[in-house]
């Protein structure tokens, strides 16, 4: 079965298999992929089945769908396809492969305009976020091993777990390598679980988004960490 690997600086967040024939993805509830980053669209773009392969198609977002570089308004899938929307990237696994007589005639209705190759620095350009974001906060570990004792929340997103991408770095053999994401935005901080382990908020198990408050205790994996926000 084909699959995408969401990912966020090179982190897998999540394997999502493609199950149904078509795959939504966007900022909003209710897509299929929730992104909830400030460079994507509340429906962004969509995975399409068609007969014994996929395809991704833009859906008129505002900083646009890009496959590998280019920017597309639709293209089929190979396998290995890397798919950029906003800041996270989206990996296609198939074990079917497109011919490349087909995959040329799908493209054949994109326009000079619509597909283009850009540079690394002028996408980072414009993909990058307008949102300011004036909360400033971070953890400090209170019971745990961890690299640091105190960590500042600065990053839009930043990883909890033993993956070499995670900020906060978990130990141990059975640590998660994603255990946790938080999304810093402008009104605040929330925390989401990414993992099989249970992510404790002031000792209640959570397994879905939580605003995260100054005080706040959050237990993952072993480790302690007490919430702040500076004044």
């Amino acid at each position: 079965m084909a699959k995408i690997l969401l990912k966020f600086k090179d982190a897998v967040l999540k394997e999502i298999p493609l199950e149904k024939e078509v795959i939504t993805i966007g900022r909003k509830e209710g897509n299929d992929v929730v992104i909830d980053n400030i460079g994507v669209s509340g429906f962004h773009a969509k995975i399409v089945r068609e007969g014994d392969y996929y395809a991704v198609e833009d859906m008129n977002s505002l900083n646009g769908t890009f496959v590998d570089g280019k920017k597309i308004s639709k293209v089929i899938l190979d396998s290995g396809n890397v798919i950029l929307v906003g800041k996270h990237t989206l990996e296609f696994i198939s074990e079917m492969k497109q011919q490349p007589e087909q995959k040329t005639q799908q493209m054949r209705g994109i326009s000079m305009d619509e597909t283009m190759v850009i540079a690394p620095l002028e996408q980072e350009k414009i993909l990058a976020s307008t949102e300011k974001l004036e909360v400033l906060g971070g953890f400090i570990v209170v019971e745990g091993s961890t690299d640091m004792g105190e960590y500042e929340l600065k990053d839009r997103v930043t990883t909890i777990g033993k993956d070499d991408s995670a900020l906060i770095k978990l130990k141990g053999f059975f640590a998660p390598k994603i255990a946790a994401l938080v999304n810093r935005r402008k009104e605040g901080y929330f925390i989401s679980p990414s993992g099989k382990k249970p992510l404790k908020i002031n000792g209640e198990e959570i397994d879905h988004r939580y605003d995260l408050k100054d005080g706040d205790i959050v237990e993952v994996a072993g480790v302690k960490m007490q919430f702040y926000v500076k004044d």
